[in-house]
C-alpha cells in the first residue's frame, strides 16, 4: 500500500510541474491548414488620462491583425491588449497576465514609465517586445544592461532632443526659443536635456527654460509670462498634450502667440475631451506620420482607421499599425513554423530585426539597431483647420 501511495505522489508531483511551472511560450499553434497562429500582447492605458493613446495604439494594432489574419499570409494572429493606466506595477501585473496567457510576441507597453517597470521581464523571460511609443531608452537599455530583445517603432528621447533642435535649426533659424517641460518626468526631461546640447551646437537662440513638475502642472503663467518678457516667438513644448492644452489656453488668454512646437507626446491633443481645438491651430509636431501623406499604403491605413473609429489616427496608431506588420515580415522572413522553443522564437526575431529592412506608414527604409532604437526620418505636421497636414 506505501508503495502504491508512493507512485501516486509521483503521479502528481509531475502533473503538479506540468501544470504550475514556468510555460514555454515559443510554439506557434498549426491549425492543420497550413497556418501558424502567433500570440500577440501588449498593455496600455485604455482608462484614465493618458486613454487617448493605449486606445489608439490597441486600434491600430486590431486593424493590422485584421488584415494580416484576412490576407494569405501563413502568420496570423491572436490579440491581446491588457489595461496598464500607463501605470509601472499595473503594467507588471499586465505583464504576468499576458504571459499566463501565453504572450509569444509583444507590443510591450504604450508608455515609457509602464514600459521601464517590465523592460526587464521581457527580457528574463525572452519574450521579443517592440513598443509603439515607449520612447524612453529605459525601456532598450539601461547604463548597465541591454535589454537584447526589447525594440522601439518610435524614436527615442534622446533623438527627439536631437531632431528637434536640428529641425527648429534648419527652418527657424532666427527664432528666440522658451522651453517648457517637466523637470520629474523622464520622458520630457529625456527630450529636454539632448534637446539643449544640440541646440547649443547648433546655434539655436534658446532665450529662456521653464520646468513644471506634477504639483504644479497646472498654473503656466509664470513659465509663459518670462518667456514673453525674452520675447521667446517660439515656444518648444517637449511633454505630453495635458499639460500641453492647459499652457496653449493660458497663453491665449494672455494674448501671448508665439510659435508652439511639439514632439509626439502631444499628439493626441486635437481629441482631448473637452479642449477647443482653435488653440492648436498653427501648432507644429515632430512625428514620423503624417495623416495626409498620399502613398498608398498610408491612405488605405488612414480610410480604414476613420471608417471604423471615426478618427484620424496618430502617430501613435501608425507606430502600432506598423510594430504588427513588422514582427509579421520578421516571422515570414524566418520561416516561422510554430515549432521553436520561446529562447529560439526570441533569438530569431532578435537576428531579424538588427538585419532586416521595413517599410511602413512611418517611414520607409527603417532599420534597427542592437540596442533596439530605430533608424527613420523624422517629419513634421502642423495643425491647420484641425487636422495635421505637412509642415515641409
Amino acid at each position: 500500500m506505501k508503495k502504491v501511495f508512493v507512485v501516486l505522489l509521483s503521479v502528481l508531483c509531475v502533473l503538479t510541474l506540468a501544470g504550475c511551472g514556468k510555460s514555454d511560450n515559443g510554439g506557434g499553434n498549426d491549425t492543420g491548414d497550413g497556418t501558424v497562429t502567433v500570440k500577440l500582447g501588449g498593455s496600455g492605458p485604455l482608462s484614465g488620462d493618458a486613454k487617448v493613446y493605449g486606445e489608439a495604439v490597441r486600434n491600430a494594432a486590431q486593424i493590422a491583425v485584421d488584415e494580416i489574419n484576412a490576407s494569405d499570409s501563413r502568420i496570423k494572429f491572436d490579440f491581446r491588449m491588457e489595461d496598464d493606466e500607463a501605470d509601472g506595477e499595473k503594467a507588471y501585473n499586465a505583464y504576468s497576465t499576458l504571459y499566463d496567457w501565453g504572450m509569444q510576441v509583444s507590443l510591450l507597453t504604450v508608455t515609457s514609465g509602464a514600459g521601464a517597470a517590465v523592460a526587464a521581464s521581457y527580457d528574463e523571460d525572452k519574450i521579443f517586445a517592440i513598443t509603439p511609443s515607449g520612447s524612453s531608452t529605459a525601456l532598450v537599455y539601461t547604463d548597465s544592461k541591454n535589454f537584447k530583445g526589447n525594440f522601439q517603432m518610435c524614436f527615442t528621447d534622446p533623438n527627439q532632443g536631437v531632431a528637434s533642435a536640428d529641425y527648429l535649426a534648419s527652418y527657424f533659424g532666427g527664432y528666440k526659443v522658451a522651453v517648457i517641460y517637466k523637470s520629474d518626468d523622464v520622458y520630457s526631461a529625456g527630450v529636454y536635456e539632448k534637446f539643449t546640447a544640440e541646440a547649443e551646437a547648433k546655434g539655436v537662440s534658446v532665450v529662456y527654460v521653464g520646468a513644471f513638475t506634477d504639483d504644479t502642472s497646472t498654473d503656466f503663467s509664470t513659465q509663459l509670462t518670462a518667456a514673453k518678457d525674452c520675447n521667446a516667438n517660439l515656444v518648444y513644448l517637449p511633454i505630453y498634450y495635458q499639460p500641453a492644452s492647459l499652457i496653449l489656453k493660458q497663453a491665449f488668454d494672455m494674448a501671448y502667440a508665439p510659435i508652439f512646437f511639439g514632439i509626439d507626446g502631444m499628439d493626441g491633443i486635437l481629441t482631448l475631451e473637452g479642449f477647443d481645438t482653435s488653440l492648436a491651430e498653427g501648432v507644429y509636431l515632430l512625428t514620423p506620420f503624417a495623416a495626409d501623406a498620399e502613398d498608398a499604403l498610408t491612405k488605405n491605413f488612414v480610410t480604414t482607421y476613420q471608417n471604423k473609429f471615426g478618427d484620424t489616427p496618430n502617430q501613435f496608431a501608425a507606430d502600432a499599425y506598423d510594430c504588427v506588420y513588422a514582427i509579421k515580415q520578421a516571422l515570414e522572413n524566418m520561416g516561422y513554423d510554430g515549432k521553436m522553443s520561446s529562447e529560439e522564437l526570441y533569438d530569431a526575431m532578435i537576428a531579424q530585426f538588427t538585419s532586416m529592412t521595413f517599410d511602413g506608414v512611418t517611414g520607409n527604409n527603417m532599420t534597427w539597431a542592437e540596442n533596439g532604437e530605430v533608424s527613420k526620418a523624422p517629419k513634421a505636421v502642423i495643425i491647420i483647420d484641425g487636422v495635421y497636414v505637412s509642415a515641409e
